[in-house]
């Protein structure tokens, strides 16, 4: 099961960098373009939301690489899995149903890497 949650981490990881680094490289015209949710929120929204998505790749791979507070890896899985549960509260309030499933399928991957840190595969 560590191998397992190795895997699961390493993906949220990755989708989250990503799509942080999506978010903070953009021009918030062209982000509204390939999002339209970020032209209802406010300006800074999307900004934020990315460098919390970076820290929380970051946080979920890197403490336990260098074995530095591992257990930071669950808290920083956590705070993914909050953040997504934020985006499927807004994609459905807001009708954008075909969105909700890459945000569910991250909010569970978070939840997982979550729970197995903090339970029975801490480090």
């Amino acid at each position: 099961m560590n191998i397992g949650l190795w895997i699961i981490a390493v993906l949220v990881a990755a989708s989250f960098l990503f799509s942080g680094v999506f978010k903070l490289a953009l021009p918030r015209e062209k982000y509204i373009a390939a999002q339209p949710w970020a032209g209802d929120a406010p300006h800074w929204a999307p900004k934020v939301i990315g460098v919390l998505e970076v820290l929380g790749a970051i946080g979920v791979i890197l403490p336990a690489v260098v074995n530095v507070a591992p257990t930071l890896v669950p808290l920083a899985a956590t705070g993914l899995a909050l953040v997504m549960a934020g985006a499927v509260v807004m994609h459905l309030r807001r009708g954008e149903f075909p969105a909700l499933a890459p945000s569910g399928v991250l909010l569970i991957l978070a939840a997982v890497v979550a729970w197995g840190r903090f339970g029975p595969y801490a480090f």
